[in-house]
């Protein structure tokens, strides 16, 4: 299985709006980070689209491995196993 980018080993903290839809990018190559911009065409990645549940600030993850994508579980800070590619 191919990896997506890391842009960042820590989460990218932002502000959402109950009820909008977003879409998290998952291959790493947005610059628009942490939301999807299109560059994962013919990557083999999506994004991840979701509806925010509350307004609020939320942590969405950075290094684009987390086990609880889109938000960020801390795998790439070492609080969550981190899975190895082979």
């Amino acid at each position: 299985m191919t990896l997506p980018a890391c842009p960042q080993k820590s989460p990218y903290v932002v502000m959402v709006e109950e009820g909008k839809q977003y879409a998290w990018c998952s291959c790493g190559l947005s610059e628009n980070q942490p939301w999807c911009d299109g560059m994962h065409r013919g990557s083999g990645f999506k994004p991840i689209k979701f509806v925010a549940p509350i307004s609020g600030e939320f942590y969405m993850c950075g290094c684009k491995r987390s086990d609880n994508a889109p938000y960020c579980f801390g795998n790439c800070m070492g609080h969550a196993p981190v899975h190895s590619t082979g």
